[in-house]
């Protein structure tokens, strides 16, 4: 055999081993290898945004496949996507309000859903649903969080919404955070100047488990971090009353603004070092 023949069987060899572990990865990587694995039981979960999510992409539960998904349908008259998951009949003590999330496989991997357990003693059962979600991460939000916005997961089982008013929501924006204590409970919905009392109303969407806040709670604005985004934190009252769908939050505290702070810095510098004075003092000696 030639040199030049045994160079092009060379070749050939490295291109077929090429594909053959390509097509290894792909079984891997993709929903190829996520195939039924004996009896199973369907729960359903409902996402803002499934992003890449396909059917028959593993279930996870600290890493470890326990299901995969079935079907993915978009809810008639919502914008919710109707997400069903057949779960491994001998993991059958998944909580109730478990968290379901949509990842993604490393950096350029396929999406799947991982369940993150509740606390609840009562498991789900065949035909149940995860009323907790997570949808699948998007690229604009993924720069909010590295930003400090932080997020929540979305209730899409109820909500009641709640309206305060601001004279200054600074670069508070629709989707925002609503946190109380540090923990999100909720997010913005709206945000509307009023032209006649010349002020900023904003509407809170927050989950319906969190139905326990006093009528008599404030709500501020403030920045995560130095340069961070802006969310509404309420600081919860003394009513005995709670607040209900619709209410209004009476006492707001508004954005502080940067020149605010370098005003109150400078103010507060005058009064206490009284430079001014010594100043003038100094001129009478001459």
């Amino acid at each position: 055999m030639s040199q030049r023949q045994s160079y092009a069987v060379g070749t050939g060899l490295f291109i077929a081993l090429g594909f053959a572990a390509l097509g290894y990865l792909a079984t891997q990587t993709t929903s190829v290898a996520n195939s039924s694995r004996g009896p199973s039981y369907t729960v359903e979960a409902h996402f803002a945004n499934i992003g890449q999510l396909k059917e028959r992409a593993p279930v996870k539960v600290a890493g470890v496949r326990v299901g995969q998904v079935q079907s993915i349908v978009l809810d008639p008259g919502r914008e919710t996507a109707d997400v069903k998951l057949a779960i491994d009949q001998r993991y059958d003590q998944i909580p109730e309000n478990s968290v379901a999330t949509i990842f993604t496989s490393g950096l350029l991997g396929d999406q799947y859903v991982g369940l993150q357990y509740g606390n609840s003693k009562k498991s789900l059962a065949d035909g149940g649903t995860l009323a907790l979600t997570r949808p699948a991460q998007q690229l604009e939000e993924m720069l909010g969080k590295f930003f400090g916005a932080g997020g929540v997961a979305d209730n899409l089982g109820g909500s009641y919404t709640v309206k305060g008013r601001f004279t200054n929501v600074g670069s508070l924006s629709v989707g925002a955070p609503v946190k109380m204590a540090g923990v999100a409970i909720g997010t913005v919905q709206s945000i509307s100047a009023d032209p006649v009392k010349l002020d900023a109303e904003v509407t809170l969407s927050i989950d319906k488990r969190y139905n326990q806040i006093p009528d008599d709670s404030a709500a501020a604005v403030f920045t995560s971090g130095l340069i961070g985004t802006q969310y509404v934190a309420i600081q919860p009252g003394g009513s005995p009353d709670m607040l209900k769908n619709g209410d209004e939050l009476v006492l707001t505290q508004s954005a502080m603004q940067i020149e605010d702070l370098i005003g109150k810095f400078l103010v507060s510098g005058s009064s206490s070092g009284k430079p001014a004075d010594g100043a003038k003092a100094d001129g009478d000696k001459h």
